[in-house]
């Protein structure tokens, strides 16, 4: 989708300036919303592709002036409300007030905290030949989906070239909507600056992008 969030190759958002000896939470509740976000996603409520589109529709002026965590917490309460494992009113009162709609996978419990922090493979089996190959010439599709994608706005329309083949993977835009994995192929595919931003860009800038095979066509 082209959402705030897609930022990349944007002006008047300045530089990324790491912060020095930048704490994991900067406060209490950050910690206690990935908590409940890893967790509902364990429990089946929903999977991480689902959970960034949640973020990613946030109301841009919601979305730019939140933090990172502030994020999450408002994509997770929209997720669970869309979902109907919450209402509005149950989040602005504080309580249940309905019996609990069951989770796919059942309660979360402590037992699963050390399976849960371990990330699990997305990639799965082909169900066909990759139709690219390292060395390649392939064009991002110039292609504006209203659901969740992970094709940066900036490359759509551009030539680049596969640099790695990653495997056959879950597809987020597949994933994000509970339409199924849809496995596609993967590939790391680099755009030269001057290809993505035109003649005054620096001439040795070079940008690596890892694009599913539904975003590409052979250049």
């Amino acid at each position: 989708m082209n959402g705030v969030h897609d930022m990349g190759g944007m002006d008047g958002f300045g530089r990324v300036e790491p912060e020095a000896n930048e704490p994991t939470f900067h406060q209490k509740w950050e910690g206690r919303v990935m908590a409940m976000v890893r967790a509902m996603g364990a429990a089946g409520a929903f999977n991480i592709d689902m959970s960034r589109f949640y973020r990613e529709s946030l109301p841009p002026a919601v979305y730019l002036a939140s933090s990172y965590y502030r994020k999450w917490l408002l994509g997770l309460e929209d997720n669970l409300v869309a979902k109907g494992f919450v209402t509005t009113a149950e989040l602005s009162d504080g309580h249940a007030e309905t019996a609990a709609k069951p989770l796919k996978r059942g309660k979360f419990r402590v037992a699963d905290v050390e399976r849960v922090m371990t990330r699990g493979s997305f990639e799965r089996k082909p169900q066909g030949s990759a139709k690219f190959k390292v060395g390649d010439r392939v064009r991002a599709r110039n292609m504006h989906p209203a659901t969740h994608t992970r094709l940066p706005r900036y490359t759509r329309g551009h030539v680049g070239v596969v640099e790695r083949v990653l495997g056959c993977q879950v597809f987020p835009d597949s994933a994000s909507l509970d339409l199924g994995e849809n496995p596609q192929w993967l590939y790391n595919v680099v755009f030269d600056g001057v290809e993505l931003w035109g003649p005054d860009t620096d001439p040795t800038v070079k940008v690596s992008i890892d694009a599913f095979e539904p975003y590409l066509e052979p250049a």
